[in-house]
């Protein structure tokens, strides 16, 4: 048992791995695999990798990026699908894995039940909401549509827009299926949002446009990416994708919906024809109402007249007053200048020159006689004035205090300037000014009382201390 095992061939790590790979890849040359995604993961170097997977068990598949841009359906996580492809093994991992080079779906159920739960979760964040909804502008100058610029769909809408009024087109050319549809779909319409005011023209309203398909091929207008970008658009946006029985989800989101792309162009422009039609009837219409209107005040204005007086008798009265009053004018006048006349006259007479010499001597004289007494009466109101003056002022020098100050008395007054009229007012050791009639001298009280002396008794010697 021992030499059996001893003659067992042996191999590497790399030569067993290297042997299952062949082994692998020749019994399962091309495969197709049902199962639900799971753990999808969009690596940076463009590869996919997820699970495939059922009830019991798991299975790894990639998706190189080569094959990714191919793609018909988008992976996403939940999707069921049936992936065509080769099993081949990771030796780095000892791990078996499905490399798929095409993805399709596994049934419309599964896929009408990814687009419900997806129209929920949008519905739920209020993209749906009609609120939201924006008028479409009644005659836009500039149009803008997101559309193949090889199909169908752009020569209805010229077409189109041509036999209604032709209007200016900007066309932003996308792929409207595959795996690269949604996202220049995104960019497309989010490109043309942010347009600048200045330089290329903004759309006045968007179209974005597909003809018929399949449900798989119309599920690049099923994108989140695509919904949110047309809920985001600040531009009114017409939705026409596929038929009249296709709904997407961009639809719901749209501003307007259209069945088909030429329904499309006509809801974003009138009839030019009937525009025409109209104005000319609001023309016609406006110009017999205004005749109307001139005719009817043209009657009234008439009936007004009739009830006015006729100018003669109108001005009649006013005019034979006015003849009256000319007339009485003209005598008026006369008289004015009559009696103008005579008071000249009189005041001529009064200027002649030997009447007008004697007045001005009479005057003159009477002027002299006046000067005389005025200045006779000054000199004697001045003389009165003056000796009463005088008497006054002898008056004063008698009875005034400086006459008593000249016999001999003095003013008292303490140091606050304040006369001392008793000597009960003063107040022992306070100092005193006495004013005689030659000046003024300092003293202070001792308080001493002095014996009072007789009246009308001669003083002899010096006054000496008054107190």
């Amino acid at each position: 048992m021992a030499d059996t095992l001893n003659n067992l061939p042996e191999f590497t790590v790399g030569e067993i791995s290297s042997a299952l790979k062949r082994l692998v890849e020749d019994a399962f040359p091309l495969v197709r695999v049902k199962g639900e995604i799971g753990g999808l993961k969009f690596h940076s170097s463009g590869h996919v990798y997820f699970d495939l997977k059922d009830e019991k068990s798991v299975l790894n598949a990639v998706i190189w990026k080569g094959a990714v841009r191919a793609l018909k359906v988008r992976p996403e996580t939940g999707l069921e699908v049936v992936c065509t492809g080769r099993i081949s093994t990771f030796a780095g991992s000892s791990r078996y894995q499905l490399i798929v080079e095409q993805v399709e779906l596994a049934g419309v159920g599964a896929l009408m039940a990814m687009l419900e739960a997806r129209k929920k979760k949008l519905a739920a964040e209020g993209l749906f909401d009609a609120g939201r909804k924006k008028p479409l502008p009644f005659l836009p100058g500039v149009i803008g549509v997101v559309t193949s610029p090889t199909g169908a769909v752009i020569r209805d809408i010229m077409h189109r827009l041509n036999d209604r009024f032709p209007r200016r087109v900007l066309l932003w050319p996308v792929a409207v299926q595959g795996e690269k549809a949604a996202g220049e779909i995104a960019a497309a319409i989010d490109g043309f949002a942010a347009f600048p005011a200045a330089g290329m023209p903004r759309p006045d309203v968007l179209i974005v446009a597909r003809g018929g398909g399949s449900l798989e091929d119309l599920m690049a207008f099923n994108d989140e990416a695509v919904v949110r970008a047309a809920a985001r658009c600040p531009i009114p946006l017409i939705s026409a994708v596929g038929h009249e029985t296709d709904v997407t989800l961009i639809d719901f989101v749209a501003d307007v919906r259209a069945p088909t792309p030429t329904a499309a162009a006509e809801m974003a422009v009138p009839v030019r024809t009937e525009l025409l039609t109209q104005v000319l009837d609001c023309q016609r219409r406006l110009i017999t109402a205004s005749a109307r209107g001139m005719e009817a005040r043209r009657n009234a204005l008439r009936q007004l007249a009739r009830l006015l007086p006729r100018p003669d008798r109108l001005f009649a009265h006013p005019r034979q007053r006015l003849d009256t009053a000319s007339e009485r004018l003209a005598f008026a006048l006369r008289g004015n200048l009559e009696a103008h006349r005579r008071r000249f006259v009189r005041s001529a007479a009064l200027l002649r020159p030997a009447m007008l010499s004697g007045r001005i001597s009479l005057g003159r004289e009477r002027a002299e006689a006046l000067g005389g007494r005025l200045a006779r009466s000054g000199k004697a109101r001045i003389m009165q004035v003056r000796k009463a003056l005088d008497a006054l002022g002898r008056l004063l020098e008698n009875v005034g205090h400086r006459a008593a100050l000249r016999r001999g008395f003095a003013l008292v007054r303490g140091a606050d300037g304040t006369l001392r009229r008793a000597a009960a007012a003063v107040v022992h050791g306070e100092t005193l000014s006495l004013s005689f009639a030659d000046g003024d001298v300092g003293a202070t009280a001792d308080g001493a009382k002095l014996p009072h002396r007789a009246k009308n008794k001669p003083q002899t010697g010096s006054q000496g201390n008054l107190f």
